[in-house]
């Protein structure tokens, strides 16, 4: 469905200008607090528009993809492959305004989809780790690190994410199968030295202040980021061989009830003006080239150089969703792995994967 009479420039219509207010649902696997800079931003600019945003997990985020009784407006995810899985499903609209036709090719999928972050993933560790040996820098050096006798990182001091339990984290360790030959090998050392599977990033920070861990894989950065501004504890590491960065993902649902406003909204997401407060503002880190700030791709290619690597947004990402391939790749893990029995590092309820 084309959508080139839709406004580009966030002005009010007469219809939107009316006396009541627009209201709009956006589902989110993004926790509120990271985005709330560009809410704020988006209801100053947006007045007529009642924004409700919900910051769910990203299978919650699937459920209400999924509910043709109370469809959402807006869908947010870092969930990549299941959001590409969504796409092609059919449950997304093909925009066309200003602002989607000018975002970068390998950044969008058939202008239906849009990557509108740039985040990289992360190690992160205890600062007194330091005392005891030096903290891996890339993943060679971690897989060196956990054939030391005696390692630091062993026997549960250590924490990844559980891709049986983490749609993230299944991404990311599929993204890692494609950059390292070694991948299967450093999965077997981890699961020797009995590394404790979690659901989200913000289960291995809180065990890294806690001191139950000492060392953690593949967080997600924008949240690490922030954490350790707050929690001296902890150092966070862009790993030198390679940094995978994944984007947060949206769309406007096939059903959207508020289509305009939907579609205000996405354009204010990829618009200079909500770009610039993801990189000044936000942990999220801008995509545009025409942005800079502390959170920009630009600053994180700067520090990062060649060995920045994004998950790119293609028919890639719609393969490694298929239920098969998930299945056998989570045979393999659990084989790999050892079925090594390990300690719950979260409660009895579904972790909220961001």
């Amino acid at each position: 469905m084309g959508l080139a009479w839709l406004s580009a420039t966030g002005r009010a219509t007469p219809a939107s200008s009316s006396k009541s207010r627009t209201p709009l649902i956006v589902v989110a696997a993004l926790d509120r607090s990271a985005i709330q800079p560009v809410l704020d931003a988006f209801s100053a600019t947006h007045p007529s528009i009642s924004l409700n945003y919900q910051d769910l997990s990203t299978r919650e985020v699937n459920r209400r993809i999924r509910d043709s009784d109370n469809p959402p407006d807006v869908v947010i995810s870092s969930a990549m492959p299941s959001q590409m899985s969504q796409v092609n499903a059919g449950y997304a609209q093909a925009l066309s305004t200003r602002e989607t036709r000018a975002w970068p090719a390998r950044a969008k999928w058939r202008d239906e989809v849009f990557g509108f972050t740039f985040e990289p993933v992360v190690f992160a560790y205890r600062r007194d780790l330091a005392n005891r040996m030096s903290p891996p820098q890339s993943h060679g050096a971690l897989y060196r690190a956990l054939q030391v006798p005696d390692s630091p990182l062993a026997n549960g001091h250590m924490a990844l994410y559980d891709p049986a339990r983490s749609d993230v984290g299944y991404a990311l360790y599929q993204a890692d199968a494609g950059y390292t030959a070694r991948f299967w090998q450093l999965v077997s050392a981890m699961g020797k030295a009995q590394a404790v599977q979690v659901g989200t990033t913000r289960t291995m920070l809180e065990g890294l202040s806690s001191g139950r861990f000492v060392f953690a894989y593949n967080l997600i950065g924008s949240y690490a980021l922030r954490w350790a501004k707050t929690h001296p504890e902890i150092v966070v590491r862009f790993p030198r061989d390679y940094t995978l960065v994944l984007s947060r993902m949206v769309f406007v649902h096939r059903q959207a009830r508020h289509l305009h406003a939907a579609v205000q909204f996405v354009d204010f997401l990829l618009s200079h003006a909500g770009q610039k407060i993801l990189a000044n503002d936000t942990p999220l880190f801008s995509r545009r080239k025409d942005v800079s700030g502390p959170y920009s791709a630009w600053r994180l290619r700067a520090e990062v150089g060649d060995h920045l690597f994004p998950i790119p947004i293609d028919a890639g990402l719609m393969a490694i969703s298929d239920p098969q391939k998930r299945r056998t790749f989570l045979r393999r893990w659990q084989r790999e792995y050892q079925d090594q029995t390990q300690p719950n590092a979260s409660s009895s309820a579904p972790p909220r994967e961001h």
